[in-house]
């Protein structure tokens, strides 16, 4: 069997081999399982209230070779993985047992050294990339558009030299950068091969982009969309349901479907609010300046929020914070099946309701996490046997058990 195999690389320096990973890419790079390289470290903005990403660290660019020689260290470790698989008679096929073979036939890198559980990340992360048929990239932190143009251009030829299976290259944005950029910039960025952006709108609302501290209003985030929409560069905004609490909460929701409206972006990805630790929104809502939404209110501001989108745009429900899964069609044809699905939930009983949030929360952790901590498993079972007797407690137990499956959500 493979898993009994070894396979060495024949490593000249072991404390060199491994490339740097930001700590964060967007749900669907993830399940495309993109290559990720680091074009710049944090995110140069670091005021977003309901952010704890990035905090206490500050925003550096990475020099154009620096990147470049991160490139050349997975390409290393994506020859390695191949030539192991053609080795074991696998015919190129990468698979765990590969994996396993290169760990284990290289401890001095996966084993012995203070940088092992990094590089095995590498590997972990080229594997998943090889596997998947190797055509997706994204290009970290939290704004590698910031980047001056032709040193962008630079880096993304030299990945695409590398790699030429690569089809898709994308990367994190903020409205304010794309807006500074020209429309020319943005072509020669697409030409040069970048294929989408993702850019956390997160609001339309003026209040709440002040609040929150983003650094950006409502009509930057129109022209910055609408100059990457007009440039062919495919993309991806963000809004986050809940975000305006309960002072803003319907204004947001027009807002934000007015500013998308005008846009009319490739995807409108919903990513509802989780108020998280080490968040300055968190001291806020124990301040009592920010009154946080509950499920059910979430769910009737998703409701007016897609009643009031009026674009062509794909709406995406796939990030962990969401309840409702079923938010996500193309529009307009799918609106009223979204509706649908949102009045379905509605018109549950209270208790079909706790059941619903509570398994839905549930799933998504264990799609991450595989299992739960005992003192966890506790809080959930304590909630799922309240509901089943219907007992008087079963909402404040249900609340405590997705309030704690919540800190565990990306």
């Amino acid at each position: 069997m493979v898993y009994q195999m070894n396979y060495r690389m024949g490593v000249k320096d072991p404390k060199g081999f491994y490339f740097e990973m930001g700590p964060i890419r967007p749900p669907s790079e993830g399940q495309a399982q993109s290559l990720l390289i680091r074009a710049t470290r944090n995110c140069p903005w670091n005021r977003c209230e309901f952010c704890p990403i990035y905090k206490n660290v500050k925003f550096e660019y990475r020099k154009v070779e620096e990147i470049k020689k991160d490139i050349d260290v997975a390409k290393a470790i994506a020859d390695a993985l191949k030539t192991a698989s053609w080795r074991f008679g696998l015919a190129g096929k990468v698979s765990n047992e590969v994996v396993r073979a290169i760990v284990q036939g290289n401890p001095e890198v996966y084993q012995r050294d203070s940088n092992s559980e990094l590089k095995l990340q590498n590997l972990i992360n080229v594997a998943n990339w090889l596997a998947s048929g190797a055509k997706t990239c994204f290009l970290q932190d939290a704004n590698t558009l910031i980047i001056r143009t032709p040193e962008l251009i630079e880096i993304m030829k030299y990945l695409k030299e590398t790699f030429p299976t690569i089809e898709r290259l994308t990367s994190y944005a903020r409205s304010k950068t794309c807006a500074k950029k020209s429309l020319q910039e943005l072509k020669d960025l697409k030409e040069a091969g970048l294929s989408r952006l993702h850019v956390g709108l997160e609001s339309g609302c003026d209040e709440v982009l002040e609040f929150m501290q983003k650094g950006v209003t409502a009509e930057e985030h129109i022209s910055g969309g609408k100059k990457v929409v007009e440039s062919g560069i495919s993309l991806s905004e963000y809004v986050m349901p809940g975000l305006g609490g309960r002072k803003w909460s319907e204004k947001h929701a027009l807002e934000s479907a007015r500013v998308l409206n005008e846009i009319n972006p490739d995807f409108v990805r919903i990513r509802s609010l989780i108020v998280r630790k080490n968040s300055p929104l968190r001291e806020k809502r124990e301040s009592g300046q920010f009154e946080e939404l509950s499920e059910d209110e979430v769910v009737n501001e998703i409701g007016l929020f897609i009643e009031s989108l009026n674009c062509s745009s794909f709406v995406a429900s796939d990030q962990m914070s969401n309840l409702l899964f079923e938010v996500e069609g193309k529009l307009p044809g799918d609106k009223e099946k979204i509706l649908e699905a949102i009045k379905q939930y509605k018109n549950k009983s209270f208790m079909e309701k706790l059941k619903f949030r509570l398994e839905h929360r549930l799933q998504s952790y264990l799609g991450v996490y595989g299992g739960l901590a005992p003192e966890l498993n506790q809080k959930i079972q304590e909630a799922q046997e309240s509901i089943q007797k219907e007992s008087p407690q079963a909402e404040a137990k249900t609340n405590q058990a997705i309030a704690a499956l919540k800190e565990g959500f990306v």
